[in-house]
């Protein structure tokens, strides 16, 4: 559940800051980390969920964040996942260890979605209330492990405008649930699949768009397999968010 991609350059460009924190949220501490375009106030709020085995400063989700902010002077938002990075005793670990940790979090803890939700919503507030404007446009990315918990928090959540889902099918130990909070959702939906997906097979990651129950939604599907993600589709997705939240890209 982990998608490998585009890596994010080393170096701290001048035109972002980056922060790191947790934000408490009922008995847990999240780690949040959020960038923040440093020529002017943030327009938008975009927040990202990562995969199953990753954390919340992996490639992707650096590089998606550091364009979003580059193009449209939005700031972006990212958490560790449940059993993942900094929520680890034994620190940022990526790998078969959280991703076995996480699916077995997900069978037998039935708790799992709900304090997924809860996290968002909190971080969500907290960071609305640094940016000092709670009427901004949000928006949320989330693939894979990112939509398993995601799905439910956009679905419970109207202050999210649009938002990027996929690489995921109507399976799993919350089946059920994902299907009746993908019937609740109502704002602008692109959904990702990848034809060849060994984790989560093309005709249950159908079954979940067809389960979506906004009237605006599109799916985008790529051939390869389950980490395969084109880098053109990322940047693409990224460009849904902005004109679903009605940001014009930055010139």
């Amino acid at each position: 559940m982990h998608e490998p991609s585009p890596h994010g350059q080393a170096f701290e460009p001048t035109w972002l800051t980056t922060s790191s924190f947790s934000v408490e949220v009922e008995d847990r501490s999240v780690p949040t980390v959020l960038w923040t375009p440093t020529d002017g106030p943030a327009r938008g709020l975009i927040l990202i969920g990562h995969g199953a085995s990753g954390t919340k400063t992996e490639g992707y989700v650096v590089a998606l964040a550091r364009g979003l902010v580059r193009r449209a002077q939005v700031a972006v938002c990212a958490i560790d996942g449940p059993v993942h990075g900094d929520r680890r005793e034994d620190g940022a670990v990526t790998g078969v260890v959280p991703f076995l940790e996480f699916s077995q979090r997900w069978a037998n803890d039935h708790h799992l979605t709900d304090e997924a939700v809860a996290d968002w919503r909190g971080v969500l507030d907290h960071i609305l209330g640094v940016l000092g404007d709670p009427e901004l446009p949000v928006g949320y990315w989330g693939v894979s492990m990112g939509t398993i918990l995601g799905l439910p928090f956009v679905a419970a959540e109207p202050r999210i405008g649009a938002a990027v889902l996929g690489l995921m099918g109507l399976t799993g130990p919350t089946k059920h649930r994902l299907e009746r909070d993908a019937a609740a959702l109502t704002c602008p939906i692109e959904f990702l699949v990848q034809w060849d997906d060994q984790l989560f097979d093309r005709h249950l990651a159908f079954k979940l768009f067809e389960a979506i129950g906004s009237d605006d939604k599109h799916l985008v599907a790529n051939l390869g397999a389950h980490g395969d993600v084109p880098t053109r589709t990322f940047r693409a997705s990224a460009d849904f968010l902005i004109s679903a939240l009605g940001l014009a890209a930055a010139p």
